[in-house]
């Protein structure tokens, strides 16, 4: 280094990069352990040490707040939706379409049903519960997102775009209710029954 020079350092990780950098870390241990993760083990997933996580949040509710809203974040799966290909065959988009979903679903089922179940009720002050016009909106983009998905082939429809979407997620939605456990369709069964029906023959029965 020239005499003089000074040593120029890398700018610190923000305040919202860090926040994201330990909800991240602490997403799956919340989806394992429920309330009872402790910051020490957030802490050694993200690499840093404990007292970093309280320089962004005031407690460890809030790290569960965080990661309850990061679960429900529609932001993830809408740009997997907006990446398929809308020159694919439109069973082709709707199994990766199917995929994205599932991921998605599964994931927020996991932290906010853990949590649940460990005593972090949604439905208390600060308990990061989104509200109902955050889920609506939610609902409407993820709905309008694999509407547009299904557009290109709406000449082929017996139904608009809109309405197969709908029935598209109803799908996705109760396959994951308790009730279904053990005849969960694989994205490509679950795709061919909305497009082409449970018969073998169109009209085969009465």
């Amino acid at each position: 280094m020239p005499e003089g020079a000074t040593r120029r350092r890398a700018p610190g990780m923000g305040a919202e990069q860090r926040r994201a950098m330990i909800v991240a870390a602490a997403l799956p241990l919340v989806a394992e352990y429920g309330s009872a993760v402790t910051t020490s083990q957030i802490a050694r997933a993200a690499g840093i040490g404990e007292a970093t996580i309280f320089r962004v949040f005031p407690d460890k509710e809030a790290v569960l707040d965080a990661c309850v809203a990061e679960a429900v974040n529609p932001d993830h799966v809408l740009r997997e939706l907006a990446s398929i290909p809308p020159e694919e065959p439109l069973a082709a988009r709707l199994v990766q379409a199917a995929d994205a979903m599932r991921a998605h679903l599964e994931r927020m089922g996991a932290v906010v049903g853990t949590l649940h179940a460990s005593g972090h009720r949604r439905d208390q002050p600060g308990s990061g519960r989104p509200a109902p016009d955050s889920r609506d909106a939610s609902t409407e983009a993820i709905h309008g997102a694999v509407t547009e998905l299904v557009e290109p082939d709406r000449a082929a429809l017996r139904l608009a775009p809109e309405k197969v979407a709908a029935i598209f997620l109803g799908m996705l939605f109760a396959q994951l209710r308790p009730a279904c456990d053990g005849v969960r369709l694989p994205p490509e069964e679950l795709v061919d029954v909305l497009l082409h029906g449970a018969l073998d023959e169109p009209g085969s029965t009465r």
